[in-house]
């Protein structure tokens, strides 16, 4: 191997999960955080996190709706301002 080309390496790396869960292997990080693991990934737990999704529906049909009616008040105010440039 040559001198000084090779990353340091770390034998006894911790890695800490953000569910508290922390391992110790090899790496040439010496300190390594990560979001999920293999303790808290549903696909290892076989529990079944649920997520949001309705109320992400919910919320963007109540934006939806939103901005049809402020389009329709648009299209009425454009028409009373069409009204009244005709009656000048």
């Amino acid at each position: 191997m040559k001198a000084e080309t090779h990353p340091n390496y770390f034998p006894k790396a911790s890695v800490k999960c953000a569910c508290g869960n922390t391992m110790t292997l090899g790496s040439t990080s010496e300190k390594i955080e990560v979001e999920i693991c293999s303790s808290c990934h549903p696909f290892y737990t076989g529990n079944e996190k649920v997520l949001d999704a309705a109320g992400r529906v919910e919320k963007f049909r109540a934006r939806s709706a939103f901005a049809k009616d402020s389009a329709d008040k648009r299209a009425g105010t454009s028409a009373k301002r069409a009204s009244k440039k005709k009656a000048k």
